[in-house]
């Protein structure tokens, strides 16, 4: 990877004199930021480009050569791929594009390509890739012309630029230059046929040159590797801020069209982000607004923000905004309003937001005792003030010794035309010009200062025995039960039964009034057919349902009948369901939501890659909206540590599974009151088969 990201010597095969080309770009863009390697243009139409010798092929070239740059047609990229290699270079940038996005013919070249990578060990970028930027070594091989329209970079930068698109990393690296922020690598992944986002990123997070990174995904093709990098950059302190596309189904369809890839379950993304303590933005600018709060990571924050304005409506409305964003306004503690009312009118706020009023003008030397006061306040994380032009200005001494005196984020919104605004950011104080810029960057960003503090996600294998292992696939509910108590959910009182003497039997066994269920490792959801009578009173309904249900399974073609499960009616808080999947890109995959006959009206879910442990189980039943019937509203509590051992069982079943098991579901699992534990009402294992999953953990 040092070959294709900081190499020591460039060979552009397809070079051009015109800077307009897409082989004369990168040429000028080299000799003008003064690139220190070795640069050899390729092309026998000419005998010099940019006051650098041109050689006619590859061969002819005298030095040795890291980096290959192809600016050639798609067809004879990889014959030219061999000869480079035999020449000896290690790493190749493919810009042309008609591969596999191209369709069937693309499809081949790209096989093809991907075929001699894996014969020859050479890395490979792309192909339709823009090519990269080392902005440290001054290693331009990208055709972006946004290196000579942005504002030039002086000295070197920690920001990475990581996209699955050329023009995304143009746009985000063009925005961000206008903030003043300072980049490291510009890199765009293109089709990924031989290295894909992921192994770019694992590199990132051991570059001493990088801090923060700036992702844009489509797709990622390896999920464990993503979450190994993303586990690396959390212990070195380092931020991945992402953006990822195909949120919606016409996004996911413009994704696919793009790089022939297909987007994965936006949930699932959501819930690996943030347990891998990855930063989700929304747009360009947000990104880059971010990542420049990231710069002041060193400086404590958190979610109890207390706002500083001179009006009081700017106070009420930064409060809604940042409430409405996830954060808090803590009350301040009563003798530090005290404090603070000493130079503050009676008309003004103090309790947060903190309304220092127009007086401040007379008196400006008090907003140093306001921001000293706050910045060592215990009751809060982090300090915005709000003050529009010249009111900043009369507030930057303050402001700059405050943030040198105080290790706590201080943030400044000027919707004004400070001219502090330079001089506060070198002083260690962000500055937005934006009020929503600001509320909606400062939110995801003081989420993820808290995050930090916590563990970060952990991979743990769990070894399958052979007295764990499911029977065969597909099973029947009383099979999958039986499976899922060897994992620690409780068993339940149940009893099968294959005849009508023996359903009566067992009825007497279990008492009334019961549930009784078609029994078949060939009917999934039994509902769906008729296969579930409730509320059996008494033995004649114990008949009278036995033969509802044979016959509701009889009419289901090939469907082999084992009898009927029969269950005590239960009683409880509220119903959960419990899932788990193999997600096609992250692996084993936790579901839990509101369950029963709702889970698909309600969408009330949370979700956590495997493995999941009881602390953070609980921490999935708090996200649900319907949390609070477990905490008594109106009602009784439900035993939540109960609910909680049944998640990590149902997680620790899908790890221990064979990769044949596709899913594991228990819906509904009823919660009973505190102390009673939980019931299983349903059980349910497919094979992966049947979700059109290869299953591979």
């Amino acid at each position: 990877m040092d070959a294709l990201l900081d190499p020591q010597s460039i060979a552009l095969i397809g070079a051009s004199a015109d800077a307009g080309r897409i082989g004369g770009l990168p040429l000028e863009l080299l000799t003008r930021f003064g690139y220190a390697g070795q640069v050899y243009p390729v092309n026998p139409k000419y005998e010099e480009v940019f006051g650098l010798r041109c050689w006619p092929e590859i061969e002819a070239v005298p030095g040795p050569v890291d980096l290959v740059v192809l600016a050639i047609g798609a067809s004879e990229v990889t014959a030219m791929l061999r000869r480079c290699h035999a020449r000896g270079v290690r790493a190749a940038i493919v810009y042309a594009a008609g591969f596999a996005e191209a369709g069937e013919a693309g499809a081949r070249l790209q096989q093809t390509l991907e075929a001699f990578a894996a014969e020859s060990g050479m890395a490979i970028a792309g192909p339709n890739c823009m090519g990269f930027a080392n902005l440290n070594t001054q290693a331009h091989t990208a055709f972006a012309s946004v290196f000579k329209t942005a504002p030039m970079q002086q000295g070197a930068g920690s920001i990475s630029l990581l996209t699955q698109s050329g023009n995304v990393c143009a746009a985000v690296y063009a925005i961000g230059r206008r903030l003043g922020l300072a980049f490291s690598h510009f890199i765009n992944t293109g089709n990924e046929a031989c290295i894909d986002f992921s192994r770019y990123l694992e590199y990132l997070a051991q570059d001493p040159g990088t801090g923060i990174v700036l992702g844009y995904i489509e797709q990622l093709r390896d999920g464990p590797r993503f979450v190994r990098a993303c586990q690396s950059l959390a212990r070195q302190d380092k931020v991945l801020i992402a953006l990822k596309a195909g949120t919606t189904e016409k996004g996911a369809q413009a994704v696919r069209s793009h790089t022939c890839a297909l987007a994965g379950d936006r949930r699932v993304y959501a819930a690996a982000f943030e347990q891998l303590n990855v930063i989700q933005a929304d747009d360009f600018a947000q990104m880059a607004a971010i990542a420049s709060l990231a710069q002041l990571r060193g400086r404590s924050a958190g979610r109890r923000v207390a706002v500083i304005t001179m009006s009081g409506a700017l106070g009420a409305i930064l409060a809604d905004k940042f409430i409405e964003a996830g954060l808090s306004l803590p009350d301040l503690p009563p003798e530090l309003q005290a404090s603070l009312r000493a130079g503050i009118p009676d008309y003004g706020m103090v309790g947060n937001p903190v309304d220092v009023t127009g007086n401040v003008v007379n008196d400006p030397h008090f907003v140093r005792t306001v921001l000293d006061a706050l910045a060592r306040s215990p009751a809060i994380d982090t300090v915005v003030i709000y003050a529009p032009g010249y009111m900043l200005d009369r507030m930057a001494d303050a402001l700059a010794e405050t943030a040198a005196a105080h290790p706590r984020l201080l943030v400044a919104i000027d919707t004004g035309s400070a001219r502090c605004r330079d001089r506060l950011r070198q002083a260690g104080v962000a500055v937005f010009d934006d009020l929503g810029l600001a509320v909606n960057s400062l939110a995801p960003y003081l989420r993820w200062c808290e995050r930090r503090r916590r563990p970060f996600l952990t991979t743990a294998a769990v070894a399958t025995s052979g007295e764990r292992a499911v029977a065969s696939l597909p099973c029947s509910e009383a099979a999958a039960r039986d499976w899922l108590t060897k994992f620690g959910m409780p068993a339940q009182r149940v009893a099968c039964a294959s005849s009508v003497g023996q359903a009566v039997a067992r009825a007497r066994e279990l008492g009334f009034p019961l549930a009784m269920k078609i029994l078949s490792p060939d009917i999934a959801h039994k509902t769906d057919i008729g296969g579930v009578v409730l509320n059996v009173k008494d033995e004649a309904g114990v008949r009278d349902a036995y033969d509802t249900l044979m016959e509701a399974g009889a009419r289901q073609a090939g469907a082999r009948l084992e009898g009927v499960l029969l269950q005590t009616m239960e009683r409880g808080v509220a119903e959960l369901i419990v899932g788990a999947t193999r997600d096609p890109v992250f692996g084993p995959v936790l579901t839990v939501g509101l369950g029963g006959v709702l889970t698909e009206l309600y969408q009330d879910v949370s979700h956590r890659l495997l493995p999941v442990d009881a602390a953070m189980a609980h921490d999935m039943l708090r996200e649900l909206k319907a949390y609070p019937l477990l905490e008594g509203y109106r009602g009784p509590a439900g035993d939540v540590a109960a609910a909680c051992e049944a998640i990590v069982a149902v997680g620790a079943a899908m790890l221990a599974a064979p990769c044949e098991v596709g899913e594991i579901e228990v819906n509904p699992l009823l919660v009973r009151e505190a102390g009673q534990g939980v019931a299983v009402l349903d059980a349910l294992i497919l094979p992966a088969i049947a979700r059109g999953n290869p299953g591979t953990q």
